[in-house]
């Protein structure tokens, strides 16, 4: 069953995220296996970059549709590329509005991704947020089978400073749980006045079904990227490239020198100095 194929490859190949997996998995099977559910299931990814936001999203996808972020019934938004002017907000709303409701017509089954959901307009993620909810039907369309998964920076600096006083406090990160970082996300994003999450009232009405938190990463996970990658492109796995690609990012705090300041996300950019 594809959903201990998931399952397996977050554990195979996601580094240092135990409670990603956790929420993944608790609410991807839990949504999977009900054949009526209430609402769609709406999944938030925050952290900082490199930590594996992304990569998670298109890995999910990846099991859930055949042909990945490829298939007709994935539709993935970037407000930089999808919504970049501010004044033809109208517009995009108009359109949001019309192609979700056209996607779930043609399919409820699908997936809908939104990137760098802290830079979206608060008048663009209301048009989102009747799709989320229980009621029955919106505008004619059954959409309750749909996922929609937010991606955001947002929070990613909390999350970091809570991971940096626990690791300070000796506790384990395999311990971290999510109650050590639900009030600190709430915070930043859902309570924060500046925050486009919180001018559009998709807090009020508890429509995000499982808040990911994506742990910043350590010098020994930046090389587990580091191999994997090498892995991937057929390089040779060089225990000198390891070493010195995963030494060449910057990490922090400044005296501690603990988490990569980009996670991997630079990984295989630098890879490609070495060979």
């Amino acid at each position: 069953h594809f959903v201990s194929g998931l399952e397996f490859d977050l554990a195979t190949n996601l580094v240092g995220q135990p409670l990603v997996r956790q929420q993944v998995m608790k609410g991807l099977r839990g949504f999977l296996e009900n054949p009526n559910p209430v609402k769609p299931l709406v999944m938030s990814f925050h952290g900082s970059t490199g930590t594996g936001k992304t990569y998670v999203s298109s890995m999910l996808i990846r099991y859930l549709f055949q042909r990945g972020l490829q298939s007709p019934y994935v539709h993935h938004f970037s407000p930089i590329v999808h919504f970049p002017h501010a004044e033809q907000i109208e517009q995009y709303k108009e359109s949001l509005k019309r192609w979700i409701q056209g996607n779930l017509t043609n399919c409820g089954r699908s997936a809908f991704l939104f990137d760098e959901m802290d830079k979206m307009h608060p008048g663009l993620i209301d048009v989102i947020i009747p799709f989320l909810g229980p009621s029955w039907v919106v505008y004619g369309t059954n959409y309750r089978k749909a996922i929609f998964i937010f991606i955001s920076n947002a929070g990613g600096e909390q999350i970091n400073n809570v991971t940096l006083a626990l690791w300070r406090a000796r506790k384990d990160r395999e311990e971290i749980s999510l109650q050590d970082l639900e009030p600190a996300i709430s915070k930043a994003v859902f309570e924060n006045p500046e925050s486009d999450f919180w001018k559009s009232g998709i807090i009020n009405e508890h429509l995000i079904d499982f808040v990911v938190p994506f742990l910043p990463l350590k010098h020994h996970h930046v090389k587990q990227c580091v191999v994997s990658e090498l892995i991937q492109q057929g390089l040779e796995v060089r225990p000198d490239v390891i070493q010195e690609v995963a030494d060449s990012i910057p990490y922090f705090p400044e005296e501690e020198k603990l988490f990569s300041s980009t996670g991997c996300k630079t990984v295989a950019s630098r890879i490609s100095f070495f060979f």
